[in-house]
């Protein structure tokens, strides 16, 4: 049998032999599809949560449509949910339907969505008319469910203006740019209640002198970024996750596209997924449950932020301490109360901890195709303290935005969890 063994390899090395494709990694490949597209548009954190929600809802409703003794569908079961009709239709290649689903659906909703239509065409060509017609009609009620969330309506409320005086958020360099989405709690949620459902304590009073708590907070930002360690900084820089960053050569300003906070947590549902040879059904249910958290997390998070609208440290120390002093991070440009990837990530690591058990270690290399090495972590709840702490490492959050970030961010996912136990469960099943 080894001249067979080593017959296969050989037939391999020149590209006559291919192992059996996974459908799993085919379905993360897709997703990661989507996500390329959202770097490159740099969409914003709460826009990337919305589009990985609702593409990856097509997708796993479409799943459901044709395994439905195996996987009900979900859209139903949301507190703010759609009944969906679909057609009966028998189909053995249930990845190229959930696929074309999630591209079609992210056709539709983002702004470059228009760049999947050769992938879209092709892989329509290989699918049956019922098939087809499937995909559409799920498609299409999702979008149309989708037009009522109240993300249209945005343009038309009133504009925010940064307010006066002291302690409030600021617009912060290079860019100076406008506040993202102030107006983001008034979107539908899927399972939250309202966006304040989960209302954190105040944030630490602006108080400048020395021995209030808000002044040591605002030092131990500035001792944070002055500290330079490195191991501090790697996590600060590995958890960055900002669409927005500028870098100027001379006075040249160029964007340079990263990863979102979501993206980042999807990535690891995909690491998981594949680590655990979830079959293709879990994976799809998987990346749906996290996206969901995701969405509802962010509008959590920003109905917090646009309340209390507090300042940065950057703003805060270069006006106040030492105008020399900047952040490891560039500053995102949005208030600063709670941090939004401390929600992000405590909501996620709820999720995938439910789905996978606690002591779940894995590689985490998301982020290497953007430069930065694998980190390896011994539990989803791990990650998540890392990626929280890393707001302060970076020099861009006071440890109490972190701190109520963190517990409403597990108030969020344990939400998730509790409402939607019975897809959790199906995760369990073998």
């Amino acid at each position: 049998m080894k001249w067979f063994a080593s017959f296969l390899l050989t037939l391999q090395a020149i590209g006559l032999y291919a192992a059996k494709p996974d459908p799993t990694a085919q379905y993360v490949a897709s997703l990661k599809r989507v996500t390329d597209i959202m770097v490159s548009d740099v969409t914003s954190p709460v826009a990337a949560a919305r589009y990985y929600a609702y593409t990856t809802l097509a997708a796993y409703e479409v799943l459901a449509g044709l395994r439905p003794e195996a996987y009900p569908p979900l859209s139903s079961a949301l507190t703010h949910g759609v009944h969906l009709e679909l057609p009966a239709v028998k189909e053995k290649d249930v990845l190229s339907c959930s696929v074309l689903a999630m591209w079609k659906t992210a056709y539709g909703l983002l702004p470059s969505g228009s760049s999947l239509k050769p992938a879209i065409d092709s892989l329509s060509a290989k699918l049956p008319a019922s098939s087809l017609n499937l995909v559409d009609k799920t498609v299409s009620q999702v979008l149309a469910w989708v037009s009522k969330d109240g993300f249209q309506q945005l343009n038309n409320l009133k504009r925010y203006t940064p307010k006066r005086g002291p302690g409030y958020w600021q617009p912060t360099p290079p860019a100076f740019m406008a506040p993202v989405e102030p107006h983001w709690n008034t979107i539908r949620p899927f399972l939250l209640d309202s966006a304040n459902q989960f209302l954190t304590r105040p944030p630490a009073a602006f108080d400048l002198n020395p021995g209030a708590p808000f002044y040591a907070l605002m030092e131990e930002v500035y001792q944070a970024v002055k500290e330079k360690d490195r191991e501090k900084e790697a996590i600060a820089n590995f958890w960055d996750c900002n669409p927005y960053t500028i870098s100027q050569m001379g006075h040249v300003e160029f964007g340079l596209k990263k990863i979102s906070p979501g993206g980042h947590w999807m990535g690891i549902a995909g690491v998981a997924c594949k680590k655990s040879r979830f079959d293709l059904g879990k994976t799809m249910l998987t990346h749906t449950l996290v996206a969901i958290t995701l969405h509802d997390a962010f509008i959590a998070c920003w109905d917090e932020k646009y309340r209390s609208d507090r300042i940065r440290p950057e703003t805060v120390i270069n006006n106040h301490l030492d105008r020399s002093w900047k952040p490891i991070l560039q500053t995102p440009p949005f208030p600063e109360y709670v941090s939004g990837h401390s929600v992000a990530s405590s909501a996620s690591g709820i999720v995938l901890t439910a789905a996978f058990g606690d002591a779940y270690s894995f590689s985490d290399d998301v982020e290497v195709e953007y430069g930065l090495p694998v980190r390896k972590f011994s539990s989803f709840q791990h990650a998540a303290e890392e990626a929280s702490i890393s707001r302060l490492y970076g020099g861009i959050h006071f440890r109490d935005a972190i701190d109520q970030g963190i517990w409403q961010g597990k108030e969020v996912g344990a939400l998730i969890h509790t409402k939607l136990k019975a897809f959790f469960d199906l995760l369990k099943k073998p």
